[in-house]
Order: C-alpha cells, then structure tokens, then sequence
C-alpha cells in the first residue's frame, strides 16, 4: 500500500523542529518513506491525500490514562483527589470485564478522533471474580485500531493496613505481582511495530506495599518492560508519605528504585527543586496531565523545570472520571496555559507544548525511534489536521492555530499507515453502537450492589 499526503504544512517535530509550509509525506504500508517541500515524487500511489489547508503532524502520544473510568464520568465532582476516589472506589470494585471493554472502546474512540494513535493506560482495579480486565483492553484496542501500552496496575495496600481503597479492592501481593507477569507474557510485544506492550504499575504509594512497589520494579527490569506509578500528585499524598515512611513520595520512589530512564511517572505536580533535578539526572519521565489537575485542583506540575532539567515530559488525558473531555488534542493548550500560569508568558511555547504531546510522550514511553515524529523509517502514525474554515481563517502559523485555537477536526488519523479516522469520524468501528454499548456498561456499573 502507498499513499502521499500532498500539498500539507508539515511539523516533523524532528531534533531540528523541522517545519514545511507546503509538502508531502509518502507512506508505503506501516512506514514514512519519504517526507519534503513542495510536490509529491512522481508514481504511482495507492491513494493520494489532500493536504490543503491542513497541517501533518505526528500522532499524539497519551501517556497516562485510565480508559475504565469512562464508566464513571460526572461523579464528584467538586471533591478533592482523595474524597473522589474515597467516593468512585465501591464503584469500581463491581466493574467487569464486560464494562471495561466498553468504557475502553469509547475512551480509544474519542482520543482517536482527538489526534491521538498510542495510549499509555494505567489499569489497576482487579476486582474478583471480574473477568481477564487485560485481555478486556486488548480487544478494545483491536476494534479501535490504535496503540497501547497497557500498564498492569495492582493495589495491595487496603483501609485495613491504612491504604484508600476498600479490602475487596485491592490483591494479595504475590498474586499482583503474578498477574503482572502473566501480562508481560501473554501480550508485551516487543517488535518496533507493536500495537500492545505492557508495563508494571503499581497504583500508588497510598494504595500499594513497599514490597509491592520493589518487586514490580525487580519484574520488570526482569522482563525488559517500563514502569509506571502516580506520584506527587497532591499535598495530601506528600503529608502521608512524610507521615509513614519519613521522606517526600519522590525520595520514596527514589529508596525503592523507582528512578531511572525505564520509568515514568504519572502528575509530579509536587516536587522540591532537588527531586526536579533527580528525575532530569536520572532521565526519569512524567505524564503531564492539566485539565485532570485542574478538575481536582491539585496544583501546576513544573514542566518547564523538568524540561531543563532533562527529564521527558509527556501529556496525559487522565482517567475521564477526571477528564470527562477525555481528548487529548486540547491538551496542548491546557498545558501551555498552566505553564504560562506557573511561570510567566515566556514559560512553554506553541512547539513545546507539541512537542511534549508527541516527542515527549514517545520517549517517556521509550518509543522515541518509532513514533513521535514525521522522520523517514519511523511508523506512518500521523495526524492531519483540518485548518480549513471559520475558526482558523487568517491565523497563518498552522502549529499557533493547532495549539492556541479550538482542537481542529481530524481530516485523517492513520496509525501504521491504516485510517482510523477520516472526516472526523471514526472508520473502524460504529460510534453510534460504542455509545449504546457504553451507556448500557455505565447503567449496570452504577446500578449493581
């Protein structure tokens, strides 16, 4: 299969922000061949695409999620962190794999048609006899058509030993770490064209054992997978951390191993100047997530002081508990604009902010040679945006209107060179029967006792 798309503005997001007002990018089955200024190669295609009035750019790179909470949106909704989970966690305790493959669906189907071609989902609520919830987010991403980095989450640490989630919540830790394990088995693909990988996750420090925490980190340096927790989310969570075990979540994290280029980390909204240059030293990477702190009101990461610092940063939608939007497109400018908040008019610019929802989020998930930019030999995973029409007519810098403007519809998402979107609808599957599928799984969610 080859395709071009022709007369498009182009950002690559390349190491030199490479930027071409009008070019052509040509795909031949899963890979960029060829990418430049002005017309396409003369050949044959299979189809040809037009650019005009559009801008390519890579496809956008969700690095923390929780797609199950998409069976749950507009639940507290004025609560704080810890009163919204105290609040959803007996919800979630009765989710099966039924419901998550329909909450999965919908959230895949809506970050897609929001530019987004890989999702890095953190699920962590295995309740019993529940069904194979992995095997649920597989499927889900099959009928979508994206990419996923399934975080096998676990909570080991109930209100019985001092942790949030309720008893019937949370697994033994063996049996985590097990199923943890049987994950990286049956689904991590390690082939550079992969369309599941897995990591390990534990919850977070409130929810999980230190013995929890070090063997997930012993398994999946192990297994040659990354590894992904929430950490320095709210003030509350730094007050129980110092409470329990004497140091801040991110010295903790630190203490138990959880530092390193293989790791990233969901929030890091509170972190003292010191643990801002351990992760930039360690190349340690954080999930951004803006609309979902804002919705929590848990405060502004510090993401210009992780970029200097070296650390990769990435943008995360967030569970849809605490994003009901649940697009990934608008946050480019939500994180601009928190930035700016934090740091002044001078704090992240229009390429920052894309290049954390793509670059950025590539390599927080360790994918920076496959994805995350328009280069030749990377995966054809692109989305062409469409500038065309009232709300962006006279803004001449396409990546400005991208970023500052209203999210623009999809022209066109191709993940491995294979439309997934095309006219801002969803081509692989039926929204109209996600939709019926999803209400259905969030009725019976809410109603069950």
């Amino acid at each position: 299969m080859r395709t071009v798309i022709e007369n498009a503005a182009i950002a690559t997001v390349d190491a030199s922000g490479t930027e071409i007002p009008s070019g052509y990018v040509v795909i031949e089955d899963e890979l960029i061949v060829a990418v430049g200024e002005g017309p396409a190669p003369a050949g044959e295609y299979d189809e040809r695409i037009d650019g005009r009035g559009r801008l390519v750019t890579p496809g956008l790179v969700n690095t923390h999620h929780h797609l199950y909470q998409w069976a749950t949106r507009g639940l507290a909704a004025d609560h704080t962190l810890f009163e919204w989970l105290v609040e959803l966690y007996p919800i979630w305790g009765r989710l099966d794999a039924e419901i998550t493959h329909a909450a999965a669906t919908a959230g895949l189907a809506r970050l897609a048609m929001t530019g987004c071609t890989t999702v890095a989902d953190h699920h962590y609520v295995f309740p019993r006899d529940a069904g194979d919830q992995v095997e649920a987010l597989v499927s889900a991403n099959s009928r979508v058509g994206t990419r996923i980095h399934i975080v096998r989450g676990s909570m080991d640490r109930g209100e019985s030993d001092g942790g949030l989630p309720p008893d019937n919540l949370v697994e033994e830790t063996e049996a985590a770490l097990l199923g943890t394990e049987r994950a990286i088995d049956q689904h991590h693909d390690t082939s550079a064209n992969a369309r599941v990988r897995i990591a390990a996750g534990p919850c977070s420090p409130f929810s999980v054992s230190e013995r929890l925490m070090t063997g997930a980190a012993e398994l999946a340096r192990r297994k040659g997978v990354r590894l992904h927790t929430h950490l320095a989310e709210t003030l509350d969570e730094e007050e129980q951390c110092l409470a329990e075990v004497g140091c801040t979540p991110a010295e903790y994290a630190d203490k138990l191993g959880w530092l390193g280029d293989d790791v990233w980390l969901a929030h890091t909204v509170h972190l003292a100047p010191e643990a801002i240059r351990k992760l930039g030293a360690t190349r340690t990477g954080s999930a951004h997530c803006p609309t979902s702190n804002g919705r929590l009101g848990t405060g502004i990461a510090p993401v210009r002081a992780l970029l200097d610092a070296g650390a990769p940063v990435g943008l995360g939608v967030d569970g849809a508990a605490s994003n009901e939007s649940g697009g990934l497109g608008e946050e480019l400018r939500q994180s601009l604009f928190q930035a700016r908040q934090r740091g002044g008019p001078k704090a992240l610019t229009t390429r920052q902010a894309l290049w954390m929802g793509t670059m950025g989020g590539a390599r927080c998930l360790g994918r920076e040679s496959e994805i995350g930019s328009v280069e030749v030999g990377k995966l054809a995973d692109l989305a062409l945006w469409d500038l065309n029409g009232l709300l962006y007519a006279g803004i001449t810098d396409p990546v400005a209107a991208l970023v500052l403007g209203a999210t623009p519809p999809i022209a066109r998402l191709l993940v491995g060179g294979k439309t997934v979107v095309s006219g801002g609808e969803l081509r692989t599957a039926d929204e109209a029967s996600i939709a019926r599928e999803l209400s259905a799984a969030s009725a019976r969610l809410r109603e069950t006792r």
